[in-house]
């Protein structure tokens, strides 16, 4: 008897602007509306502002006890706040925590002035690394997200950058989870209201201005598998809440991820010509993961393209092939396949061998290899 077809209902539709689910690890877009659309993000800007601190303190540029001068601007910046004092000395560490848990935008003006001299220029650096990122739909004006004429993101790019978040500096990405963050003597809890009702989401960040109404850029992580949603223009703090847990129910309730290879996994050791040794260990950069509807993980099969007729010197890391991947009839995934390994030119004599042999293996379809 053939097997039952596996049934996926079509994504849930939200009571927002725009929106998207992805699975973190594979990249895979599981549901999405108007997720290109150019959108004020509100403080979903503080996610730049953060990913910055992150990515220098990752690079040794800045270390966590670093003392931050707070100016009368960063003090007066109005909106959430950690409740930093003009004229006082706060640790990078702090302001890192006060603009991730409480949405501080006087943290964040202390920040972007540490880091580049001002906000107009820390602003600059935020577009800059916006480019870098492929966040198309994205243009910065300030470090907080307080309203802008040319301020605007998407779902697409605050998705991508709350993924480098979580996969490029994973050692700081426990402060996204955290309830109440307390300075100065006052507490102040965290506004992802899914923190206290899903034990599976531990970040990233909610957002509010009149403009851009409510949004959340949320991530939950079950067994092996971990989603990202993006969900911008609710209309209350409650909705924002709600319209986020129905993408991710339905991401993990009907898909699976699964990892097929590791990071340096040898898949294949194809023949390279005139080279100091005659094979080449080929692979993956990265891990490749997948993802399927729940139930037909056993129709994944991989396929290796790899160049014929390599020639030595070839390179660690050089491309030397495509793996497809399909889910039955239909390509789920591609991925370079590389050098796992430098291979150098062989001697004189080993080449003009090598030569001969592979004028001959052509002739007659691979004979010698």
């Amino acid at each position: 008897m053939p097997e039952p077809q596996v049934m996926i209902p079509a994504p849930p539709q939200l009571a927002a602007k725009s929106w998207i689910l992805i699975d973190a690890n594979s990249g895979r877009v599981l549901a999405e509306h108007n997720s290109d659309q150019r959108l004020p993000p509100a403080s979903l800007t503080k996610l730049m502002t953060a990913y910055l601190v992150e990515r220098e303190l990752d690079r040794g540029n800045i270390q966590g006890d670093d003392m931050v001068p707070i100016s009368e601007k960063a003090w007066r910046t109005g909106g959430s706040k950690m409740f930093v004092e003009v004229g006082t000395r706060v640790p990078v560490e702090e302001l890192l925590h006060g603009i991730v848990i409480v949405s501080g935008n006087d943290a964040s003006v202390a920040m972007a002035e540490y880091l580049a001299g001002g906000e107009e220029p820390f602003a600059d650096l935020m577009n800059q690394h916006a480019t870098q990122l492929g966040m198309e739909n994205t243009h910065y004006e300030n470090a907080t997200g307080l309203p802008g004429e040319n301020h605007y993101s998407s779902a697409r790019d605050l998705m991508r950058l709350a993924r480098h978040i979580i996969l490029d500096y994973p050692e700081h990405y426990a402060i996204y989870s955290q309830k109440h963050f307390t300075y100065n003597g006052i507490e102040q809890p965290n506004r992802n209201r899914l923190l206290w009702r899903d034990p599976s989401v531990d970040g990233l960040k909610t957002g509010w201005t009149e403009e851009a109404g409510y949004c959340l850029v949320s991530s939950g992580k079950r067994d092996d598998m971990r989603l990202i949603s993006v969900v911008m223009g609710t209309n209350s703090d409650e909705a924002r809440a709600q319209e986020t847990q129905k993408l991710l129910s339905y991401g993990f309730r009907y898909y699976e991820t699964l990892k097929l290879y590791d990071r340096g996994a040898v898949l294949n050791t194809p023949r390279v010509w005139e080279g100091a040794t005659n094979e080449l260990k080929v692979g993956v950069d990265n891990g490749v993961y997948m993802t399927v509807p729940r139930n037909r993980n056993g129709e994944l099969t991989a396929r290796l393209d790899i160049d014929s007729g390599l020639v030595a010197p070839i390179a660690a890391g050089q491309r030397v092939g495509t793996m497809e991947v399909r889910l039955g009839d239909e390509v789920v995934g591609e991925r370079d396949l590389v050098a796992l390994e430098a291979v150098e030119e062989g001697g004189f004599f080993k080449r003009m061998i090598d030569k001969v042999q592979r004028f001959f293996s052509d002739l007659v379809g691979g004979w010698f290899d």
